[in-house]
C-alpha cells in the first residue's frame, strides 16, 4: 500500500489540534486530536511512499512506533485516504492507459470523494469503461446526453435517431454546425467519438458476453419531441421491460425540463404505471394523449430552450453515471421537473399501478403468490 491523502478533499487546521478534511458538508471529514509531529507526517502521504519507508520516516521525526498503522486504519476509516494502485486488474488496466487517464482526472477525483474506500474511483471508472449505454434520441438533450457519458468515461454509447441534424439540432456540447444536413444517429455518434477520452473496449474485453456486444447496461430515452419523454409509451419500453434492460427518460416539452422516472423493470414504476396512473386522475388526459400522439395540431418546431436542455442534459448524464456506478439517484421511480422562469426543482413519485402487468406494485388482490396455495392479499397489514 502506498498511502495517499485524497487530492480532492482539502485540508485546513479548525484549531492546532483539530484538522478538517473537505470544505462542503456533504464530504467533509473532522478529525482530532492532531498533534503537530502528526500534522507534519500528514505531508508525506503522497502516495509516493510504502508503509516500510514510511515508519522510517516517522522514526526519523520523533514518532511512536506503530503511529504509521494506527493513522493510515484511522484516515482509511474516515474515507480520507487512497491508494494509488489499489482497485484490482481493471483499474491496473486502465492505468496502462495514461492520455485516458489524465482526460478523466477529475473524474477520478469526484469518484475519491463518492466512494471512501482506497482504489474505489479507479474500480468504478474500469467498470464505466465496461457499461454499454444507448442513447434514443440525438436533438438538443440527447446528443449533449451521450457525449457527456462518452467523455466521463463510459466505453460504449450508442445513439439512435432518424433523420437529418437541422439548424435547431445545433447545440453548445451537442451536435455542431457542420452536421446540418448529415443523418442524425451519424452525427452524433461521430460526436461520441469524438468525446470520448479513448477507444472503446475490445470485445475480449466486454462484460457478461463472450461475443459480439455487451448487453445494455441503460437505455436513455431522449426524444426530440418531449412528449414522449413527458408522456412514454409503454409499447416502445416492452423489450426492455422484456429484457430487464434498466431505462431512463429525459427532455424538454414547451418550457418544462424532467429527468426521470428511472425505471427498473419488475422494481419501480414504468411508462405503463405512469399512463394508468394518470389516468386514474384524469379521465380525459387517454383522449388528449391519442390527439397529441396523432400530430394533429402540432406545431411544425417543438419549444426547446437551449439553455433549460443542456441543464436537463447534464442532470441526466449526472444521474446516469451514478446509475452506472452502482448508485440509484432520485430519479430512480420518479420524476423531476423544472419549469421556465423559475426552474424550480421538483420531484415527482410516481407509483407503481396495481393493474399494470410490469409486477412493481406486487401481486394483485386474488393472485396466487409463487410457492404457496392461498392467495395474497394486498390489503392485509
Amino acid at each position: 500500500m502506498h498511502p495517499m491523502m485524497k487530492p480532492a478533499l482539502r485540508r485546513a487546521w479548525r484549531d492546532r489540534q483539530t484538522v478538517q478534511f473537505g470544505v462542503t458538508p456533504a464530504h467533509a471529514v473532522v478529525m482530532g486530536p492532531v498533534d503537530t509531529a502528526t500534522g507534519s507526517f500528514l505531508e508525506l502521504l503522497d502516495g509516493t511512499r510504502g508503509l516500510p519507508l514510511l515508519r522510517e520516516e516517522a522514526r526519523a521525526m520523533g514518532l511512536p512506533d506503530g503511529l504509521v498503522e494506527a493513522l493510515v486504519r484511522r484516515l482509511t476509516a474516515a474515507g480520507v485516504l487512497d491508494d494509488p494502485g489499489a482497485g484490482g486488474p481493471a483499474a491496473d488496466a486502465l492505468r496502462g492507459r495514461t492520455g485516458e487517464v489524465e482526460r478523466l482526472r477529475p473524474d477520478l477525483a469526484s469518484l475519491s470523494v463518492l466512494h471512501p474506500e482506497p482504489g474505489a474511483a479507479a474500480r468504478k471508472l474500469a467498470v464505466r469503461r465496461l457499461a454499454r449505454v444507448q442513447v434514443r434520441g440525438a436533438g438538443r438533450v440527447g446528443a449533449a446526453v451521450a457525449a457527456v457519458l462518452a467523455a466521463s468515461g463510459v466505453g460504449r454509447v450508442d445513439v439512435l435517431d432518424g433523420g437529418c441534424a437541422t439548424a435547431g439540432d445545433v447545440a453548445p456540447g451537442g451536435l455542431p454546425d457542420h452536421s446540418v444536413g448529415e443523418r442524425r444517429d451519424l452525427a452524433a455518434r461521430q460526436l461520441v467519438r469524438r468525446s470520448a477520452p479513448g477507444k472503446p473496449p475490445g470485445a475480449g474485453e466486454s462484460r457478461g458476453s463472450a461475443v459480439g456486444e455487451p448487453p445494455l447496461s441503460l437505455v436513455i430515452v431522449a426524444p426530440r419531441d418531449g412528449l414522449a419523454a413527458y408522456a412514454p409509451d409503454a409499447v416502445t419500453a416492452e423489450p426492455w421491460m422484456a429484457t430487464g434492460t434498466p431505462h431512463l427518460y429525459a427532455g424538454v416539452i414547451e418550457a418544462t425540463g424532467l429527468v426521470g422516472p428511472l425505471v427498473l423493470p419488475g422494481g419501480t414504476a414504468c411508462a405503463g404505471c405512469l399512463a394508468r396512473v394518470r389516468a386514474d386522475h384524469d379521465a380525459g388526459w387517454p383522449r388528449m394523449l391519442a390527439q397529441w400522439r396523432s400530430g394533429r395540431g402540432a406545431r411544425a418546431v417543438p419549444a426547446c430552450d437551449l439553455a433549460l436542455a443542456t441543464t436537463v442534459a447534464g442532470l441526466t448524464a449526472a444521474h446516469a453515471l451514478s446509475f452506472l456506478d452502482g448508485e440509484l439517484p432520485a430519479s430512480t421511480g420518479a420524476r423531476w421537473e423544472a419549469a421556465l422562469p423559475l426552474l424550480d426543482w421538483r420531484p415527482e413519485r410516481i407509483t407503481p399501478h396495481q393493474d399494470c402487468p410490469c409486477g412493481a406494485a406486487g401481486p394483485r388482490r386474488g393472485e396466487r403468490v409463487a410457492g404457496t396455495g392461498a392467495p395474497h392479499d394486498t390489503m392485509a397489514g
